[in-house]
């Protein structure tokens, strides 16, 4: 099917999970609503968050009607591969071993990660060997899982993957994990400032991930695709569209450097 240039955003929840066609107007996003302040649905159903926000702006400059299809984290990337969806954004950071499999668009915003735990629960930092023996969350398929695998399990780290970030809320609440590993933004306004993330603290320094940040993912045959939403981005951190919706959820700028 031949594409033709994207124009309007509307965002339209995607009722349809069952077909891969794709409208020549439409553009189907993939996200993962388990990880506020950028992915969430409100009381009504309905999606919010940052990467919401940011992706309706983003579908309106291209000119394309935008779709959301609810997915897990880690069955993003095979689904878009397999023409489910025609994007990801679901705040999936830019990994060197990602770009193997897809294209990103420009960075969209940059965090660091941290450690959460239960405050006086005895984790004095997030080293290899202060964390043996200890079981820390991370979700599924995420860059904080790769790192907690990579860097902690060996030290005797049990590492245990979720489906869904509120999962791993759910754990740490109810003390069968001690820890959790998640971006610092995502823990701060969508955890620590909420009445469950009462009794909770950021635990050792942020840590670095080895990201460029958080882009759009996209199928590799989708170069123009790609030029398109970059060209848009440029556009709203230049007229201050970027910063406007930014302001509704963070008080500084998350682009970074």
């Amino acid at each position: 099917m031949k594409k033709t240039p994207l124009i309007l955003l509307a965002a339209l929840c995607f009722a349809n999970h069952g077909t891969n066609a794709r409208d020549n107007d439409a553009i189907r996003l993939g996200i993962d609503p388990t990880y506020p302040p950028m992915d969430a649905k409100a009381p009504d159903g309905s999606l919010k968050g940052f990467d919401v926000d940011l992706g309706n702006e983003i579908c309106k400059r291209i000119h394309a009607r935008c779709e959301w299809v609810e997915l897990e984290f880690s069955g993003m990337i095979p689904a878009l591969q397999a023409r489910k969806i025609d994007a990801i954004m679901s705040s999936m950071a830019i990994t060197a071993k990602r770009e193997q499999q897809i294209l990103f668009s420009a960075k969209l915003f940059q965090f660091k990660s941290r450690l959460v735990a239960r405050q006086g629960a005895g984790l004095n930092g997030s080293a290899p060997a202060t964390l043996a023996g200890k079981q820390i969350g991370v979700q599924s398929g995420t860059q904080f899982e790769s790192f907690a695998q990579t860097h902690w399990a060996p030290a005797g780290v049990h590492v245990v993957a979720y489906k869904g970030q509120d999962e791993v809320f759910s754990d740490l609440i109810n003390g069968r994990l001690d820890g959790a590993l998640l971006g610092t933004v995502e823990a701060d306004y969508g955890f620590l400032r909420m009445p469950q993330g009462k009794g909770f603290a950021f635990v050792g320094e942020p840590l670095d991930m080895g990201d460029r940040g958080v882009g759009i993912g996209l199928r590799n045959d989708e170069a123009a695709l790609q030029a398109s939403i970059n060209t848009a981005i440029a556009s709203m951190l230049k007229d201050g569209t970027y910063a406007q919706i930014a302001h509704k959820y963070f008080d500084f700028d998350p682009y970074g450097n």
